[in-house]
């Protein structure tokens, strides 16, 4: 939406909007906020809102929110009276300056690059999470809240009435859900959306995981992204669609399974460098749980349909694009989507050829494999020249920070499952 700040001010009067949330979103992809009053709202574009980085960031000193005018949303399951908006933030040095670890300006940045060179993206996100009940306290259980299975309908999917309030407040919020679904576990759900522009696609999915939370727990449930939360059954990924045109052009369209030379180039780029992106990807121990899960992806390979690899051309489907199938909902958008850009046009731009022995074509084939654990992504990206050249050292910095701190607690747990379950369950 564009709006210009006089309007903005108009909408709060006009809305009895009574409580303005400036969102941000911080290392681990979670969604972060201050909230602020009306009569605050022009300072906040004149000048920014003040903001302590020091508990998300190795920066000591104060940082600026300026609010993001597009992503004006109203949140829908706030009251009708004092409603409650919300916008992305940039992240701005008291100079005006833009600070170098912001994730969003990042990814931004990046695209503008892309946008003079002639190529446009988007991507849609697919994203998977269990219901649980909540007991008589209103706390998690790990108790399902259904045992249907795959496309299963009510009353075996007792999960149907709240994926529908979900899409309902996330399409009321100006996002585009396209379909829902039960997935293969016991209370697990599927929301696709439709494919956007980058930034917009990953500020959706930041705010998203949040509405399923709100909506889940109105119903008197649990919702969880972690990967793997439940043994003996089906994980949780984030399948990430990319499309990409190059001067108006699609370059993953597909003919009689055959793909312009462009679109083999950028996949190769992706599978080259997927190793090297998978602490970004998949950022928490938890990540490998599932992802050594039969139904899970871990070898590089790629296929035109089969939907077992780790990367897959859609064969159906507007716009053409392809989907990368390994990542989980624990991931930052905004550096995953950063990264997996730039993996793919590192590919183009050097000609990288794709190697058809990396085809997944039913054929039982041995394939490089991912990572195992966190610690072996961990140090297969501090190795990484790509990852040194696509990312700000701010911004690696405080990830691998992060990532040291996680395997370090770890480590020290005697019962590493329980650290899973503290650790995830009640945080993803």
């Amino acid at each position: 939406m564009d709006f210009s700040p006089k309007e903005v001010l108009n909408f709060v009067k006009e809305n009895d909007v009574k409580f303005i949330r400036l969102t941000f979103c911080d290392m681990q992809g979670n969604l972060k906020n201050i909230a602020i009053m009306p009569n605050e709202l022009p300072r906040a574009f004149s000048h920014g809102i003040p903001l302590d980085a020091a508990n998300f960031s190795d920066c000591y000193q104060d940082l600026l929110l300026v609010p993001d005018i597009s992503t004006l949303s109203v949140l829908p399951w706030r009251p009708k009276s004092g409603r409650v908006v919300r916008f992305f933030c940039a992240i701005k040095n008291l100079d005006g300056t833009h600070y170098d670890g912001e994730l969003r300006y990042t990814l931004q940045s990046y695209i503008r690059e892309l946008y003079s060179k002639g190529f446009a993206c988007e991507f849609g996100t697919k994203s998977e999470f269990y219901l649980f009940d909540c007991d008589n306290e209103g706390s998690p259980t790990k108790k399902p809240h259904d045992h249907a299975g795959y496309l299963d309908v009510a009353p075996l999917d007792k999960c149907e009435n709240t994926r529908r309030e979900i899409c309902l407040s996330l399409e009321e919020m100006g996002f585009n859900p396209q379909h829902s679904c039960h997935k293969y576990g016991p209370g697990q759900n599927e929301i696709l959306f439709k494919c956007s522009e980058p930034v917009t696609a990953a500020d959706n999915m930041v705010h998203y995981k949040t509405v399923v939370k709100t909506i889940a727990a109105q119903n008197g449930l649990y919702a969880s992204f972690m990967p793997k939360p439940l043994s003996g059954t089906y994980g949780s990924a984030l399948t990430i669609g990319i499309s990409l045109k190059k001067d108006g052009k699609a370059i993953f369209t597909c003919i009689d399974r055959k793909l312009p030379q462009e679109g083999r180039h950028f996949i190769a780029g992706i599978l080259a460098h997927v190793a090297e992106m998978t602490v970004f990807l998949n950022p928490t121990v938890n990540s490998y749980t599932r992802l050594r899960h039969s139904g899970a992806p871990n070898q590089i390979s790629w296929s035109f349909d089969n939907r077992g690899p780790l990367l897959r051309v859609a064969a159906v489907g507007d716009p053409a694009r392809i989907e990368i199938r390994s990542s989980d909902c624990c991931c930052n958008p905004y550096l995953s989507f950063r990264l997996l850009l730039a993996a793919g046009m590192d590919g183009l731009e050097n000609k990288m050829p794709l190697s058809d022995e990396l085809c997944m074509t039913g054929e039982d084939k041995t394939f490089p494999v991912l990572p195992a654990t966190l610690d072996e992504a961990y140090e297969v990206a501090r190795s990484s020249a790509f990852i040194d050249a696509n990312l700000p050292p701010v911004i690696r910095r405080n990830f691998y920070q992060n990532i040291e701190r996680q395997l370090a607690l770890y480590h020290a747990a005697d019962d590493k499952a329980a650290f899973e379950e503290q650790q995830y369950f009640y945080t993803e």
